[in-house]
């Protein structure tokens, strides 16, 4: 019998609880999935798709698929004798109370404040020294919690508000203005908006971004057409001011409009992609001003941060691939005139501005350091951080004397610290009480080589005094992509995981942010492969040095993560378990065609640009590698009915392609949720409930028959 360690005390708990639960194999029998004579030719090449049909979210017949593999996938996960232990633990952990950092807003203080299991997190506010009061609950914008805020902006007064709600995991979402004194609706509903916020132009109106409803399904259906619009308060929305976006050849797939902090600049952001930007300028002060073009070109990110007057600081990565700030006059703001503020490091920068100083935050082997500077580019000091993670926040108003940010890592949940900005002096303002020694728990960082040598940072996490000896389950989890960075943050989830001895390791690959545009590009197009041998250069490293093995390892990841997982799965089934896809890039040759899929080209190519890219592509997309009569890992696919950003057709194919090629009795199984989306807003008790099915599975497939956890037991026997 396979057995995590166990402290004395919870050794005693099993031999007093009698609830030890022999492990069976349990079977499972597929839904049949139905093939279709669908070709696609590229290149002169034909490549089936029978699955094709997987691709019609409104069809009765996808819908009967759904249905009856969730029926298949649950009634699986039900027969797993400690999931509803899992389950109780998650919730138990879960309910502290939890508080987000304190932003001022007019005469009000307003925070987010979520109970301990409430589904979504209820906006309070405070004036002065009073009580605070509920300014928003959304949890009751719907019966089941599905409906959820993603996005509320006040003006510079704080007179007037808008919130956008997003309803069953939707990326697509309304606007509600209100009047905040008196917390009533004071026009119709804005609707269909998307990839957007809310950017005020004083108190009469706002910016936003959206595209024109598509034809056929709202959420798989192709958006390649965004749009930044204006509205003034009182008009109806059809006669809202197109601002930019009308020229049908300029396909600008992500287009956000933002209005500086004292009102006067307009900026306008087209991309192509999810990588680089125009830059556009108006004078609102104005009102015969044009557009102005900063930059016309999308070969770099730059953003304007800040003004004072006309003099504008940028940051940008042209020249300098770590980010760096400069400065210009508006007048005349092209690159030409631009004049170094911070300059470039050999760290990447990723900077804010509150209380009339500019913070300049960096990663270091993905960890943060914070130096506050002045508004002529001197270096104030360096903020010493309560320890060794991830800093967020510094920021707010230029006016702002104080202001919160918050700290995290893998082991420590996040707190918030009031911080002064004329002292560098903080205090801690709030500590969650939780169910959690962070103390019982040790962090490393390591770095090992790639397939083609190249350094790679991970951080392995777990329960202090742990045996190095093969046998403890761990959890991979990557991304790689997109520029993002993955930086330490602690998971009420993963400390569940962690509590039962398990080993969380995150390694930084290339494709994300970590070392700034070089390292991004090192996993792109046809680089991409780099990411998947980092993946499982990684998973080979913790095995070689004994942290686990490959019964015992499990790959987790989600998106563009989700690819990760099942590249590494279909190339190297032998490495792992237990493989974890969530909410995956899967089918690489058509990924382009679904919603705002289009705009990630610059990370992926598309199947269409060229022979060379299309073979590439074909060569690693998972949904085209799942061969017959191999042995995949006992794999759990997730996806979300309403994601219309990685439409779930890619997880259906998937799901199916493993389901029909599998050889042995290693499961392949998908769990759909409803209702949800792709992951943003899902309501706190099917997070836990994920949780619950994805660690029970992982655990059950790794052969163990019990969990020792003292605090699950106990639940067991109450």
């Amino acid at each position: 019998m396979k057995k995590l360690i166990l402290f004395p005390v919870a050794a005693l708990l099993l031999m007093a609880c009698n609830t030890t639960t022999k492990k069976e194999p349990i079977t499972v029998k597929y839904p049949a999935t139905a093939k279709a004579d669908s070709v696609d030719t590229y290149f002169g090449i034909e490549v089936k798709d029978p699955y094709r049909w997987l691709e019609d979210d409104r069809s009765p017949e996808t819908e009967a698929w759904v249905k009856e593999q969730n029926s298949t996938t649950f009634g699986y996960l039900d027969k797993i004798p400690f999931r509803d232990g899992l389950k109780k633990r998650l919730e138990k952990l879960w309910n502290y109370e939890k508080l987000g950092s304190p932003f001022n807003e007019g005469n009000y203080t307003y925070f987010y404040k979520n109970d301990g299991l409430q589904d979504q997190y209820v906006v309070y506010r405070q004036k002065g020294d009073e009580e605070p009061e509920v300014f928003l609950d959304p949890n009751t914008f719907s019966e089941d919690g599905t409906t959820s805020m993603s996005g509320l902006s006040f003006t510079k007064d704080g007179s007037m508000a808008a919130y956008l709600i997003s309803e069953g995991g939707s990326d697509w979402r309304k606007a509600i203005v209100i009047n905040p004194e008196t917390k009533e609706i004071v026009e119709d509903t804005l609707m269909d908006l998307k990839f957007s916020g809310i950017s005020w132009k004083g108190n009469e109106g706002f910016y936003y971004s959206s595209y024109d409803k598509p034809k056929g399904s709202e959420l798989s259906a192709k958006t390649d057409q965004h749009k930044v619009y204006y509205h003034k308060l009182g008009t109806p929305q059809h006669e809202d001011n197109l601002v930019y976006g009308a020229k049908p050849e300029e396909k600008h797939r992500y287009i956000s409009g933002r209005v500086t902090e004292d009102k006067k600049y307009l900026f306008i952001y087209p991309r192509t992609s999810t990588s680089g930007n125009k830059l556009f300028m108006k004078d609102l002060s104005d009102p015969n001003s044009k557009l102005m073009p900063i930059l016309d070109h999308t070969e770099t990110d730059s953003y304007v941060i800040e003004n004072v007057g006309s003099k504008l600081y940028i940051v940008t990565n042209m020249d300098a691939p770590n980010q760096k700030i400069v400065t210009v006059d508006a007048s005349n703001p092209t690159p030409d005139n631009w004049t170094d503020f911070i300059p470039e490091t050999e760290n990447v920068l990723s900077p804010n501005t509150g209380g009339g100083y500019f913070f300049a935050e960096y990663m270091v082997d993905a960890i943060s350091k914070v130096f506050q500077y002045d508004y002529e580019g001197n270096l104030v000091r360096e903020v010493n951080l309560p320890g060794v993670g991830s800093a967020s926040g510094f920021g707010g108003k230029k006016e702002d004397k104080e202001f919160y940010f918050s700290f995290t890592n893998y082991k420590t949940p996040g707190s918030s610290y009031k911080y002064n900005v004329e002292s560098g002096e903080y205090e801690q303002y709030w500590k969650p009480e939780i169910d959690f020694n962070p103390e019982d728990y040790e962090t490393s960082q390591i770095f090992y080589n790639s397939k083609d040598g190249t350094k790679i940072p991970m951080i392995i996490t777990h329960k202090k005094g742990l045996e190095l000896n093969g046998k403890n389950p761990t959890i991979l989890y990557g991304y790689g992509g997109f520029n993002i960075s993955l930086t330490p943050s602690f998971s009420i989830g993963n400390a569940v995981w962690m509590e039962q001895g398990g080993i969380y390791a995150v390694p930084n690959l290339r494709g994300g942010g970590e070392y700034g545009k070089k390292w991004h590009k090192a996993g792109i197009k046809t680089k991409k492969q780099n990411v998947f041998d980092d993946f499982i250069a990684a998973a080979e490293y913790l095995i070689a040095n004994k942290y686990t093995s490959k019964e015992y390892l499990a790959i987790r990841g989600g998106s563009n993560g989700g690819l990760l997982v099942g590249a590494t799965m279909t190339q190297r089934p032998d490495l792992m378990k237990v493989a974890l896809p969530a909410v995956g890039v899967l089918d690489m040759l058509r990924y382009h065609t679904f919603t705002a899929g289009a705009g990630w080209a610059y990370d992926y190519g598309t199947s269409e640009e060229s022979e060379e890219m299309f073979n590439y592509l074909k060569g690693y997309s998972p949904v085209h590698n799942v061969r017959q009569d191999v042995e995949y890992p006992a794999t759990l696919v997730t996806t979300g009915d309403h994601d219309d950003r990685v439409v779930p057709a890619h997880s259906f194919k998937f799901a199916a392609e493993l389901q029909e090629k599998q050889k042995g009795t290693n499961p392949t199984l998908i769990r759909i949720e409803t209702k949800a989306g792709h992951g943003a807003g899902t309501p706190i008790s099917k997070t836990i409930e994920q949780y619950a099915d994805i660690f029970g599975f992982t655990f059950f497939h790794m052969g163990f028959e019990e969990l020792p956890n003292q605090a699950v037991l106990k639940e067991f026997k109450e």
